[in-house]
């Protein structure tokens, strides 16, 4: 039997390669988000038409959320047989590299059209990586922490993509202060990308340090794992699947709207500069480090579904608020209007990780998670940035996205509706042994 102080210290390493490894996957993520929204389209897809140029490079954008899947299929399949530690460091590594690679690719100017051709290949490893890294990152530091404080435990997955996303607009930010906008778009965002090298070796080195999860360990001692949890999945527990896909959905739509798509509206429609737009996301994000973890831990206090109705309520109605709230062009109005989005926005993601992980029983866990991550990204999170821009392009006014974003808050409102309470009975039976 481990001693309590050997139990306190697994699950602090835990908590931190579960933050740690999510935040360096996300910068990778946030990295290519901001990327896409500001100069892949000129470098990647150029074209007179400046709108055309920018769809183009969402296009590659939604690529990483169309890789989810994917990913979420191969590695939660195996870290329900294989375990959590071996899956979570291949993703790390898959991740890594695909970014580093981007960061030394060639561009249109170079190689013609195969530029673009490598760069949805290279993107569309990082949604693989991605999509099998979040469900074994919640179980990671959930399966070490008290079942009944999941929503704190398993929000160190949730903190990695602010903190990716701060660090990354951080180096983009500064990199575009550093240099003329000729040699940023020349060479200088290439660092950003290149510095994912380093970074990930520091991730791998938490990791490969730590030791299997007390609960698959319990697991693999009553000889539960499962041989085909994927068809078991979507044969005994697809209420959970299409109740933890629903609750996903208006979350990533909020998101991508407030980091992605807001640093384009930014540009074309209040006269405020780029650089305006990623300083307003990096407070916004920056915020959510401390709000992410306090929201879990609300959420173990309170009826965790009752409290992500109400921050999906305020999810849909925001937009109203926000929009003719920056039309004058006031950066203050800019950064309170997207550090009260971030703040919603840490409501619902912060107790989502524990929302969606007890949907599914423990040695199905893995899968059924990755399965709702990904899934839901598909529609949400992928056409986001895409159907924001044709709505703002069709109907000229901000209304329709304020309508869109309405409407899968509407969605996910369905999906609280389906999901079920923690079963506390479960959670006592699979509490590790102090």
């Amino acid at each position: 039997m481990t001693s309590p102080a050997g139990d306190r210290r697994s699950l602090h390493k835990a908590f931190a390669a579960s933050l740690s490894g999510t935040a360096l996957e996300w910068y990778d993520f946030a990295a290519y988000s901001v990327a896409a929204a500001t100069i892949f389209g000129n470098l990647f897809f150029p074209s007179e038409d400046q709108l055309a140029s920018t769809m183009a490079a969402f296009s590659t954008y939604a690529v990483g959320y169309l890789a989810r899947p994917l990913g979420g299929f191969l590695f939660g399949r195996l870290g329900d047989v294989l375990g959590r530690k071996r899956i979570l460091v291949m993703t790390l590594v898959l991740t890594g590299v695909a970014t580093f690679l981007i960061g030394v690719l060639p561009t249109y100017e170079t190689i013609g059209g195969f530029a673009a051709v490598l760069l949805v290949a290279l993107r569309f490893a990082q949604g693989v990586g991605i999509g099998g890294e979040w469900g074994g990152a919640v179980l990671l530091s959930s399966e070490f922490g008290d079942p009944n404080k999941r929503g704190f435990w398993a929000s160190a997955a949730q903190i990695g993509p602010p903190a990716g996303n701060l660090l990354a607009n951080g180096v983009l930010a500064v990199l575009a202060g550093l240099l003329t906008e000729d040699q940023f778009n020349s060479w200088g965002w290439r660092i950003a990308f290149l510095l994912s090298g380093a970074l990930v070796g520091f991730g791998l080195w938490i990791r490969l340090k730590l030791e299997e999860t007390p609960v698959f360990k319990q697991i693999q001692e009553r000889g539960e794992r499962p041989s085909a949890p994927i068809s078991e999945v979507f044969r005994t527990e697809r209420r959970a699947l299409v109740a933890a896909v629903l609750i996903r959905v208006c979350p990533d739509v909020l998101y991508a709207l407030f980091t992605v798509f807001v640093l384009t509206y930014v540009t074309t429609h209040t006269g405020l500069s780029r650089g305006a737009g990623l300083a307003a996301v990096m407070i916004g994000s920056a915020f959510q480090l401390i709000l992410m973890p306090l929201f879990g831990a609300l959420s173990d206090r309170v009826s965790r579904r009752k409290m992500y109705l109400v921050a999906t309520i305020a999810a849909g109605i925001w937009p109203f608020v926000f929009f003719p709230m920056v039309s004058g062009g006031s950066f203050l109005m800019l950064a309170i209007g997207i550090v009260l989005a971030l703040v919603i926005h840490a409501a619902l993601y912060g107790p989502q990780a524990a929302l969606v992980t007890e949907q599914f029983s423990p040695r199905l866990r893995y899968t059924g998670s990755s399965l709702a991550y990904t899934l839901a990204g598909v529609i949400g999170g992928a056409p986001a940035p895409l159907l924001f821009t044709a709505l703002l392009a069709g109907f000229d006014t901000w209304v329709a996205i304020g309508v869109y974003l309405l409407a899968t808050a509407v969605v996910t409102v369905i999906g609280v509706a389906l999901a079920r309470d923690p079963d506390r009975e479960e959670a006592a039976a699979m509490e590790p042994v102090r």
